[in-house]
């Protein structure tokens, strides 16, 4: 029954919306109107399509390192010169680079050029490397390296193209005295693949090499995220690099090689048993040239004997004459747990190359002024299966300053890492460590306070890194717990350089007492014993030399 109002009439009826009766109605196999007409379930198919990685990442550069102009020109010299490096040292060649920044007519754009005296490029492989996102040749290999993901100096040319529309310029000499090729590439967005604009053959500096050169919008700076910051701690962690570096503001900075001996040549490894996963050992067993599992087991994993294999099977309950490509999704799943549950020993670790403790403290005294210097280089310790070695260095007192954070450096395979302070573990486990117990100043959660240079580097075949832009690691327990010991033994170091010099300080605030009333105390003797001035003077000088030997004993 309708109510009635107090006066007893009813209140008036009101009609429903057309818009509130038409969404009432159920419309079965269609979208909601849009612009005046209803889509359909294959209108909205013909709106889907592939989306290929350059697309992404041009819509995504932030995820490279290219989300403001600053941080840009840093991203693109830092690529260019990992590249280089690498080329080098693969080639058994001591590095020597050049690193030009310059900038153009407008104001906002400048031109990045690296040239290096490694092996050079093929011509067949110049616009692949350069044009094409993930392409090269160390992400499917478990040897140290500073690029992982062939996305680097791609990326940094697909920015500088965005920006400038300018291709990226590259000279390549194979060999020495002959002609060198030169190119101009860009990358095509929507399938991923390089445009080659222009080649021709032009005469070089006769010597083999690689020069890049990128025209991008950028903005320069000094300080502690310049390039200049970076190229500094690349000569300290690579101290057999040369590096000659021409910034826009017409300055030249020249990095001298403080040795000629070569890094360690890393070795590549198989992936280890304990650091895969179900999906990825599928995919093995389908791809593997192995006819057994027992075969497959002992071939395509490290530290895997033909015993631990036998014993791998019979815990999974497979026969060891089975093909892999056989093997169901089911029994793939008992072989993982097989693998999981036997006693299997830790990968080889030929595939790193430390820096090692006597160069890291020598790159440290070549830059850095200070009255103690001290590192720490950790056995080699393992996550997901794949080998890491963290190094640890500090660098106390001098000029440093007493009133400001510690100086934190970060460095995987060599490499400075800037950018992301806060998002990396090695920031966070120098803040989480209590450095008060170390006799060093500390704000809760913080970096410790003082006059202190920290210096961390993580080596390992395959760094965790947070994002593409590389420049924060990834919090895992145990490279938490690597780095941790590394800093405590340092800071154990620490702790008796401070407790010695606050003795010492001590005693020579004493010593300056006693000085200062030798003379009184000889005045003294004399009005009692009488004697001449001479004799004074003799007694105040033996005291002297009895506080100097006290001193020295």
């Amino acid at each position: 029954m309708a109510k009635r109002t107090k006066t007893g009439k009813r209140p008036p009826q009101r009609e429903p919306k057309p818009e509130r009766q038409a969404a009432s109605k159920k419309d079965s196999g269609k979208s909601v109107a849009q612009n005046g007409r209803t889509l359909t379930a294959a209108d909205l198919a013909k709106q889907l399509r592939e989306i290929s990685i350059s697309e992404f990442f041009t819509k995504n550069r932030h995820l490279l390192g290219f989300d403001n102009p600053k941080r840009a020109l840093l991203t693109t010299v830092k690529e260019a010169v990992d590249n280089a490096l690498d080329a080098c040292e693969d080639a058994g060649v001591l590095p020597t680079l050049i690193v030009d920044v310059q900038p153009t007519d407008r104001e906002d754009r400048f031109r990045v050029r690296v040239e290096d005296n490694g092996p050079g490029i093929v011509r067949n492989q110049v616009g692949r490397i350069f044009g094409k996102l993930l392409y090269g040749s160390k992400f499917h290999r478990l040897k140290m390296s500073r690029g992982q993901q062939g996305i680097g100096i791609s990326a940094a040319g697909m920015y500088g193209h965005l920006t400038t529309g300018q291709p990226v310029a590259i000279i390549s000499q194979t060999k020495a005295g002959a002609a060198a090729h030169y190119f101009e590439v860009v990358i095509d967005t929507k399938t991923n693949e390089p445009k080659i604009l222009k080649e021709e053959k032009i005469t070089w500096n006769g010597h083999t090499g690689t020069s890049v050169q990128i025209e991008l919008e950028a903005e320069f700076h000094r300080g502690r995220w310049g390039v200049d910051e970076y190229l500094r701690q690349t000569v300290v962690a690579n101290p057999h690099v040369s590096i000659t570096y021409h910034s826009p503001d017409k300055q030249t900075l020249e990095f001298e090689r403080a040795t000629d001996v070569l890094p360690r040549e890393p070795k590549e490894i198989k992936p280890h048993p304990h650091g895969i996963e179900l999906g990825m050992l599928i995919q093995m067993l389908q791809e593997t040239r192995a006819r057994t599992v027992h075969g497959f087991l002992h071939s395509e994993f490290s530290r895997v004997s033909a015993r631990n294999a036998a014993e791998i099977c019979e815990k999974a309950g497979i026969s060891e004459d089975s093909r892999p490509g056989n093997i169901a999704r089911r029994e793939a799943d008992a072989l993982l747990m097989a693998i999981r549950e036997t006693k299997l020993r830790n990968p080889p670790l030929d595939c790193i190359s430390p820096i090692g403790e006597e160069q890291i403290l020598a790159g440290l005294k070549s830059s850095i002024e200070a009255d103690l210097y001290e590192c720490v280089t950790r056995s080699p310790a393992i996550y997901r299966g794949i080998p890491f070695l963290i190094e640890a260095a500090i660098a106390y007192g001098g000029n440093l300053p007493a009133d400001k954070p510690a100086r934190l450096m970060r460095f995987a395979n060599r490499v400075p890492l800037l950018y992301q302070t806060g998002g990396c573990v090695i920031t966070q486990s120098v803040a989480a460590l209590n450095w008060r117990q170390y006799n060093v100043d500390q704000p809760t959660g913080s970096l410790p306070v003082g006059p202190l240079v920290l210096l961390i580097h993580i080596a390992s075949p395959w760094v965790p890194f947070t994002s593409e832009s590389k420049e924060a690691v990834a919090d895992y327990p145990e490279i938490e717990k690597e780095i941790t010991l590394a800093l405590q033994e340092c800071a154990r170091k620490l702790r008796v350089f401070l407790s010695r010099r606050r003795r010492h300080a001590e005693e020579q605030r004493k010593r300056q007492h006693i000085e200062k009333y030798i003379p009184f105390i000889g005045e003294a003797l004399q009005g009692i014993l009488e004697f001449g001035d001479g004799e004074r003077t003799r007694l105040v000088r033996q005291l002297t030399e009895l506080l100097e030997k006290s001193r020295k004993g």
